[in-house]
């Protein structure tokens, strides 16, 4: 498994050559004009190619309907405030830090909570002609039900970058979005993700509650806050920084190159969860 690891890593990096220069961030908007009861923006414009990036955020009685945009996958991140999806006629509970995926529902509804304001990122990813064909080879269980879940109840895993006292979760596994990895890293200071390369995927980390730490690629750093998006330039040598007290909180999102990338997920050690 090392071995094919290393082969990869030496087959993109001699395709790619990246010098990062900086470090592209957004700070989310979550204080806008609450007499407007929908906010939409889009953010990490042309970033990433074939992704699209939204902060969404609704407050007051009125619903959002969302209907699936075709030739695309749309994965729902929310990350503040309390609320409900209608999918099918079924209810899903908004809380945040909540990963919510249509699947093959076409229409969904969005409410917020009485006197409250839901914030969240929509992400949505275009399928290529062979995504099409992997998708067809995927688990049925994975493509047809709607994916919803709760970040703390998803599966722990280690990695070597990562120090004993860092909880690291798979929120959203490979083999559902052709291409597409998710998961969270949350520790306390000091603390750091080691130094670390993977030029076969793109990435974005979005700042959860509470995170305060710094992110270096190359000779680029950037102080990354909470609900903050940026984008870790492809190829770079990049590592995460957390100083004595502070969290380190945040979600990363893999955008693989070609399947072949995803082997680099071999480094993610499942465990069994102690609670």
């Amino acid at each position: 498994m090392k071995k094919t690891i290393i082969t990869l890593l030496a087959f993109y990096a001699g395709a790619i050559s990246v010098q990062a220069q900086e470090i592209p961030i957004e700070n989310l908007n979550m204080h806008w004009n609450k007499n407007t009861p929908q906010y939409s923006k889009s953010i990490i414009n042309n970033e990433i190619k074939g992704i699209l990036v939204e902060h969404m955020a609704i407050t007051g009685e009125k619903a959002l309907v969302d209907v699936a945009k075709p030739g695309y996958k749309t994965v729902y991140l929310f990350v503040k405030g309390k609320g409900n999806i209608v999918a099918e006629n079924k209810n899903y509970e908004i809380v945040p830090e909540t990963i919510f995926l249509p699947n093959i529902v076409k229409k969904i509804a969005f409410t917020s909570a009485k006197n409250d304001t839901i914030h969240y990122l929509k992400i949505s990813s275009k399928l290529t002609a062979q995504d099409l064909i992997d998708l067809k080879e995927f688990p049925k269980e994975n493509t047809q039900k709607v994916y919803y879940a709760k970040f703390t109840d998803c599966k722990p895993y280690t990695e070597p970058i990562k120090s004993p006292n860092t909880v690291s979760r798979t929120i959203l596994p490979n083999k559902i979005i052709p291409r597409i990895a998710m998961g969270t890293v949350q520790t306390k200071g000091p603390d750091k993700v080691g130094a670390h390369e993977h030029p076969m995927l793109e990435q974005l980390f979005l700042g959860l509650t509470n995170n305060d730490c710094v992110v270096y690629a190359d000779s680029a750093k950037v102080h990354f806050p909470q609900y903050s998006v940026l984008h870790i330039p492809l190829g770079s040598s990049h590592s995460v920084s957390v100083e004595k007290d502070s969290v380190l909180y945040y979600v990363w999102m893999d955008f693989f190159l070609d399947k072949k990338g995803e082997e680099w997920l071999k480094t993610h050690n499942v465990k069994e969860d102690k609670k």
